[in-house]
């Protein structure tokens, strides 16, 4: 799940895996925006759901996906679209354009 907050000068977006991962107990939010480093955005968990906040510049799409357990790739089922990548799968896109 996605949740957004348009500031003057950036946009605060709240990345939640989505329900229904079963045995999901590291997870790691994988994207453009730490240039797709799989360890570098740790997701905190609380209450059986992982979370986490970035701040991200207003204006921009950013692709991401979530890494499960150091193997298994998860898309976001509330993002605001999707896009091929080069392993014939699809990439969670969320834009932080204002009114998206």
């Amino acid at each position: 799940m996605l949740k957004k907050k348009f500031l003057k000068t950036k946009c605060k977006v709240t990345f939640e895996l989505p329900e229904g991962i079963e045995g999901a107990e590291e997870v790691f939010l994988v994207g453009d925006f730490n240039n797709w480093d799989e360890k570098a955005t740790p997701m905190s968990k609380k209450k059986d759901k992982f979370s986490i906040t970035l701040d991200l510049e207003l204006n921009r799409d950013y692709q991401y996906r979530y890494l499960v357990n150091g193997r298994d790739w998860h898309n976001d089922h509330h993002a605001d679209r999707y896009v091929p990548n080069p392993f014939s799968e699809y990439n969670s896109v969320v834009s932080t354009y204002p009114g998206s």
